[in-house]
């Protein structure tokens, strides 16, 4: 099997695209679409295992592929691992900014540090590797950077740090766009609302079960999949934007035109007419 993209097969032949947090959940299957579609992908994150495993599996399925481990919240680390990439490469089309983490909590429980290491996460270090290849290629050479945030349009109830966090960068976005945009550098960003994906592992058994719930609240009356979010993440960085900058593609089955979060389930159907699109080989998707 192969990934069943909607784009057409060699789109970003020759182009090299960074993908930070590429070693699971929706960095994986961004990688997986974009290696398919004929880019060369350099996956980069902290843990050298799971870099490995997601590079192995895109050479099995014939694609081009790098990875290079990186904790994009040390600057230092940064600047070497991008002149890395361009002594590897030669040059950076476009970068993923996916990278991310954040921990459930109420806003009285967070602690100072806990909240300075998500803002360190979700926007320092995206800010940074946005900085960085602009400085060192996309400044003279052009270039696309579409940053992940969060739907968070209402708030964001138990996860404070991490909605203010992605509101920052969701105004970043918007700033380097206007800076960048006459260099050619296109910024936009994608707001996923909560996506079926290996990320739900990282929240304890009961939250995760919550969270497989939502999709009754969703007026789609399911969540999104791994495949969805990284349609958009593609289609910012291909040709057919090419005067779209600055925006945010909000990916959430409409739940952003209410507070989901205060709602009752709304009844069940005993049919939904709303079929995900899944073109990802790889996946393992389970709603609820």
């Amino acid at each position: 099997m192969s990934y069943r993209s909607v784009f057409a097969p060699g789109l970003f032949k020759d182009q090299v695209i960074i993908i930070t947090g590429g070693g699971s959940g929706i960095g994986r299957c961004t990688a997986h679409e974009l290696a398919y579609l004929g880019a060369t992908v350099v996956l980069m994150g902290r843990t050298l295992e799971k870099l490995e495993k997601v590079a192995a599996e895109i050479i099995e399925d014939g694609g081009k592929v790098d990875y290079l481990t990186l904790d994009i919240r040390d600057e230092e680390g940064v600047k070497t691992t991008i002149a890395e990439v361009m002594k590897r490469h030669g040059r950076i089309d476009g970068l993923v900014n996916n990278a991310g983490g954040q921990f459930p909590s109420a806003i009285e429980k967070i602690s100072r540090n806990g909240f300075l290491t998500v803002v360190e996460n979700n926007l320092v270090g995206g800010f940074l590797m946005a900085k960085e290849v602009y400085n060192v290629i996309m400044k003279e050479k052009g270039g696309n950077i579409v940053n992940i945030t969060a739907d968070c349009a209402n708030g964001f109830p138990n996860m404070a740090h991490t909605g203010a966090a992605r509101a920052g960068m969701e105004n970043f976005t918007k700033t380097a766009a206007w800076e960048w945009g006459r260099f050619g550098v296109r910024v936009n960003s994608v707001a996923p609302g909560i996506v079926a994906s290996s990320g739900l592992d990282n929240y304890e058994p009961q939250i995760k079960a919550h969270l497989l719930t939502k999709g009754e609240m969703i007026p789609v009356r399911r969540l999104c999949t791994e495949a969805e979010i990284s349609a958009g993440i593609v289609f910012l960085l291909s040709p057919a934007s090419a005067y779209t900058n600055g925006e945010t593609l909000r990916i959430d089955g409409g739940g952003q035109f209410g507070s989901s979060h205060l709602y009752l389930p709304l009844p069940r159907l005993e049919e939904n007419h709303n079929e995900a699109y899944d073109g990802f080989h790889r996946s393992h998707l389970k709603q609820q």
